[in-house]
């Protein structure tokens, strides 16, 4: 139990059924903690703050004796902690011995479904936020306790690829030969996807020839389709592969919309009166009637639209992960909405489908430029963005001493951190600008900032290994020892809030305070002398980073 959990524990035995809070002041000259309980509980009481704070306090100094050195009142009622120095030291320095897992979930059962490109189009830039947001709600949910399944859903059918295989029949260009590089078959679908969409919005005459393209998709009824759609769809998934192992992504399991399509029509079909009803040939939720809008389910062709499909995707997950607790969808924010009705929808199917269904929504990636759309044919493929982040990279790894292979992936673990942390440091929800500059600056808030830290942390461990000599007394670092102590809170509310972005900050902090640190005091002296306290305090910072950064993550080096 850290010492955090024992004053709250201590409080709340004091206060049952009053809600408080228990925070880490930014300045160290009101504690360690401080709380609001008196505010509270006094009135529960028909106190003052000041006089509730005065007499919890008495209870309290006797309770936490073993861990707490004072315990004061600040007015009007606020109650603020000093640890013992020896108390605050020994629970950081625990952390280089333990790693850090707080078992709160009990190995519950979760399934966290993101990323969710879809085949015969681009992977863009916009894929990258949530396979970003995604990847490090998975890894603290881990960290927590969960056992965690990884999914993504992609749309392989659907008028998209219905328009991409017009394109390729109409386009006038012959598909790649299988010797044509990976790059050069994707760049293909999405020319072909571009010229088809645009064919979608000319003509009606068009749009009805894609749409029987679509219907055939579908029902598998068209021999010379099937060979395309099934090499395009291949040529796609091979593609995304690449970019998922460039990014540290490795799902469990992949649903495509083609295999769940009839399961989520026949759960429609099967609610038809109850849930749904029949409008103008097509299958609707009335929406209305909860305060939302209406979506078509089945459309006047009786095809499953993405709402259906969506259905036999939450079906597909319970197949999957039998008996899971808790189910993650990571999408952008433009299908809040959307997502509101299949959660109302479900909870009318199955109560306990929609209780665990947690949709968390993100903001639009751009670059200073602007939104970019793959309708427009001025998207920017996550590989474009991967590869021009390595290139202005590569200047500051010229002179070293890492070469060949190893060099080229530590370039790609840098500028992947690099995006990873421009995008995570922000709470979803939030669009987010890319700023080439920043994100890539040794100096300043970025991922490279934090990887060059544990790096400088993790040789000069090794350094300090050759000493000849310990020394043993040294002033305290309270403002490391306290950054440490508490991102144990700071996983848990990353947990409580699906937000990345606290440990972001929390990183970007205890990093700033250990390069101060680094920067007044000499670790090694010129006579090849160490301080134990010093070396401890390196070790716990650098397990710590090295935590934080798998949370988000970011491949934490050893050298750079």
């Amino acid at each position: 139990m850290t010492n955090y959990q024992k004053i709250k524990s201590a409080l709340s035995e004091l206060s049952e059924g009053v809600i408080f809070s228990l925070e880490q002041p930014e300045e160290i000259s009101y504690g360690d903690y401080s709380t609001n309980i008196a505010f509270p509980l006094g009135k529960k009481q028909e106190m003052y703050p000041a006089e509730c704070a005065k007499d919890v306090t008495e209870i309290l100094k006797e309770k936490l004796s073993s861990i707490v050195e004072r315990i004061e009142v600040a007015n009007p009622g606020f109650i603020n902690f000093y640890l013992k120095d020896e108390v605050r030291t020994q629970e950081a320095f625990a952390y280089i011995s333990e790693e850090l897992k707080l078992d709160i979930l009990n190995a519950k059962k979760v399934i966290c479904e993101y990323t969710d490109p879809n085949p015969f189009k681009l992977f863009h830039i916009g894929h990258l936020v949530p396979n970003a947001i995604g990847e490090s709600i998975a890894r603290i949910y881990e960290s927590v306790g969960a056992t965690v399944t990884r999914v993504c859903y992609q749309g392989d059918v659907g008028m998209h690829v219905a328009a991409t295989i017009w394109g390729i029949k109409n386009m006038g260009e012959q598909m790649p030969l299988e010797t044509a590089t990976l790059r050069e078959k994707v760049a293909f679908l999405g020319k072909a996807y571009t010229f088809g969409m645009e064919a979608l919005a000319e003509s009606e005459e068009k749009k009805a020839d894609i749409a029987i393209i679509n219907k055939a998709i579908f029902e598998r009824t068209d021999e010379d389709i099937n060979k395309i759609y099934d090499l395009g769809k291949k040529w796609s998934i091979d593609y995304f592969e690449t970019i998922y192992k460039k990014l540290g992504t490795k799902f469990d399991f992949y649903i495509f919309e083609s295999e769940v399509a009839v399961v989520g029509r026949d759960l429609v079909l099967k609610n038809i009166d109850t849930v749904f009803e029949q409008s103008e040939g097509a299958v609707v939720y009335k929406g209305e009637k909860v305060g939302l809008h209406t979506r078509v389910f089945i459309n006047s062709e009786r095809l499953p639209t993405y709402e259906a499909k969506e259905l036999g995707n939450c079906l597909k997950k319970e197949e999957l992960v039998p008996g899971n607790d808790i189910s993650i969808v990571v999408t952008g924010n433009e299908i809040d909405e959307y997502f509101k009705v299949i959660k109302a929808v479900l909870s009318e199917i199955d109560k306990n489908l929609s209780d665990k269904l947690k949709h968390v929504s993100h903001g639009m990636l751009r670059l200073p430029e602007g939104k970019m759309s793959s309708r427009t044919g001025e998207v920017i493929q996550a590989e474009d963005l991967i590869e021009e982040v390595k290139e202005r990279l590569k200047d500051k790894f010229d002179s070293g001493r890492i070469q060949g292979e190893k060099r080229e992936q530590l370039i790609n673990d840098v500028a992947v951190s690099a995006i990873k942390y421009s995008i995570l440091k922000i709470a979803p929800g939030k669009d987010i600008v890319f700023d080439f500059e920043k994100s890539i600056s040794f100096d300043g808030d970025s991922g490279p900032y934090l990887q060059y830290t544990h790096a400088r942390l993790t040789q000069l461990i090794l350094k300090c290994c050759d000493a000849k000599s310990i020394t043993t007394n040294a002033e305290k670092e309270i403002e490391i020892e306290r950054l440490i102590n508490s991102f144990a809170n700071t996983l848990n509310k990353s947990y409580e809030e699906n937000a990345p972005q606290h440990i972001v900050i929390h990183l970007t902090q205890l990093t700033r305070a250990f390069n101060a640190f680094y920067g007044r005091v000499r670790i090694i002296s010129e006579a090849n002398e160490v301080n134990k306290y010093h070396i401890d305090l390196c070790r716990t910072t650098k397990n710590i980073i090295n935590k934080g950064l798998y949370i988000l993550g970011i491949v934490a080096p050893d050298e750079m």
